[in-house]
């Protein structure tokens, strides 16, 4: 007999609308006491902010979360907590602050790490919790072998995850543990029918580059929604698109056209209304439809040479946020930091008490905010205005 074919999860219709138009997803911090254990309270008032910022959805249990979480005990509550703000925000009752009080979709993406059978039992505790998508880390204690056969392994365990929930691919520098993956592992990996965005974020644009060719050549580039994960190419990425030539069933050849339509990074878990901004000013760039229309406009130069004239500020910014001087060394400790001036955080401990910013990071950050006021105004005055309301 049979077996019945597996049903693909989907993504609402509202959500998947938001996704592929593209939006600001930030990675959510890790909201610590001075003993190391959760804050809930300040928990709770960082993903307040990011909904009042403007972001369309935050990302929980990833590496800005710190995946140590798992080994603490801390995945659930985690979970539970950004889920309950999110539960609020979507149906009517917005942080203080926020410009869209109403009802709103969001985007809510639930990290998942280790091997297959932790993979799907995190995606089964997010899908309990009413996540809609998975980014799915390609980081897998003990994991070893030809690129061939690491591929195969996250392949595989991807096909497993979406069995659960909807799927979101993670190209994952290897300077903090990501594996060099093929052009051909992205094209199967796009295949696979319950993948729905791929988050680029090699800090490389030949590999950056890899993941545009694989998802074009798998046929499925227009279900995929492009975000980009390179904290160190934010405008370069949102304002480029790569015309690729596709061999056509007919034995001729069509273009696809890729380009990222949002992010999904670190760095916008700091100065979020800031990166809505460049996220509106890369969609007029091109000419996108304003939010809730469907009319294409025309592109405009200005928005273009504003984010050209903010590029190589906002590069210098993340080097200093993610402490780029010292490998990466302070890059949890970075963001903990501009969240801890604004009173956001009550300090920037991490589960691993080693883990601290680097010689000369502080005043890296206190540069760059000096440098460029722009950086931070909007979120500095949303955030004095209401911090007291999210912290409630």
């Amino acid at each position: 007999m049979t077996a019945a074919p597996v049903e693909v999860p989907r993504l609402a219709d509202d959500v998947g609308a938001l996704l592929r138009a593209g939006t600001v997803i930030p990675a959510q911090p890790l909201a610590l006491d001075a003993g190391r254990r959760l804050d809930e309270r300040r928990q709770r008032a960082l993903t307040r902010y990011y909904h009042a910022a403007g972001a369309g959805g935050v990302a929980v249990g990833v590496h800005t979360t710190q995946f140590e979480i798992r080994e603490h005990g801390l995945l659930r509550p985690v979970l539970e907590l950004a889920a309950e703000v999110s539960r609020d925000t979507i149906a009517g009752r917005a942080p203080a602050g926020a410009a869209e009080p109403g009802p709103r979709p969001l985007v809510q993406v639930a990290g998942a790490a280790g091997d297959v059978r932790q993979a799907v039992a995190e995606a089964e505790l997010a899908a309990g919790l009413g996540y809609d998508a998975v980014l799915l880390a390609p980081r897998v204690p003990g994991l070893t072998g030809t690129r061939e056969e690491v591929e195969r392994v996250l392949l595989d365990r991807a096909r497993a995850v979406g069995e659960v929930l909807p799927v979101i691919g993670f190209y994952l520098q290897e300077a903090i543990g990501g594996p060099r993956l093929s052009v051909g592992f992205w094209r199967e990996y796009a295949s696979i029918e319950a993948v729905v965005a791929i988050k680029a974020a090699p800090f490389h644009r030949y590999r950056t580059l890899d993941v545009l060719r694989g998802v074009a050549a798998s046929g499925r580039g227009d279900q995929i929604a492009l975000y980009t994960g390179n904290d160190d190419a934010i405008v370069a990425d949102l304002v480029s698109r790569l015309d690729v030539p596709v061999a056509a069933p007919d034995g001729g050849t069509s273009t696809y056209r890729a380009r990222f339509v949002g992010g999904l990074l670190g760095q916008w878990a700091v100065w979020t209304a800031g990166a809505v901004e460049t996220l509106r000013l890369a969609h007029a760039a091109h000419g996108d439809p304003p939010p809730g229309t469907s009319t294409a406009t025309v592109p405009d130069p200005g928005a273009l040479a504003t984010l050209v004239a903010r590029q190589s500020a906002l590069t210098d910014a993340n080097a200093a946020v993610f402490d780029a001087a010292h490998d990466f060394a302070g890059v949890i400790a970075g963001v903990h930091e501009v969240l801890r001036r604004q009173g956001l955080l009550d300090g920037i401990w991490c589960l691993d008490p080693a883990e601290t910013l680097s010689p000369g990071q502080a005043e890296e950050l206190t540069r760059v905010t000096a440098s460029y006021p722009w950086l931070a105004a909007a979120d500095d005055a949303l955030i004095a205005e209401h911090r007291d309301a999210w912290l409630a």
